[in-house]
């Protein structure tokens, strides 16, 4: 079921895409895409405040033996909830880079949908050395 919508969105952003349908027009409109997924979170913080970014440089304690110790020392530097406004800021611009994405699957003749299996399958046989 989940490949039929997958493969759905595909169709639907082939049909919708018509002005820019040149490889190079796909590729600037998906730079810019995540330019603005950058922006929208970059906001929620320096604009909303909603969340914070606090970075550190890492400093992992002696005596870690297995990478869940490691997981536990791991931090993602955000402090903070997203308000609604900023979920659906960010939400809305993460949607455009999916759009874009299935348009440069489309434009390369690649099924998105296989794209995301082949990563997810990738990602699950690897597991933590699969870290890029």
């Amino acid at each position: 079921m989940k490949d039929l919508i997958c493969d759905e969105f595909q169709n639907v952003v082939g049909d919708l895409l018509i002005r820019h349908r040149s490889i190079l027009d796909v590729l600037s409109k998906l730079s810019e895409a995540t330019s603005r997924v950058n922006r929208a979170v970059s906001k929620s913080v320096t604009e909303c405040g909603c969340v914070s970014i606090q970075a550190e440089k890492l400093q992992l304690p002696e005596g870690i033996d297995s990478f869940d110790q490691l997981r536990e020392c791991l931090d993602d530097h955000m402090r903070g909830v997203l308000c609604e406004h900023c979920q659906e800021v960010i939400s809305s611009e993460l949607g455009k880079m999916l759009f874009y994405t299935a348009a440069l699957c489309n434009t390369l003749d690649l099924n998105l949908y296989d794209v995301f299996l082949k990563e997810y399958k990738k990602a699950s046989a690897l597991g933590v050395f699969n870290m890029t």
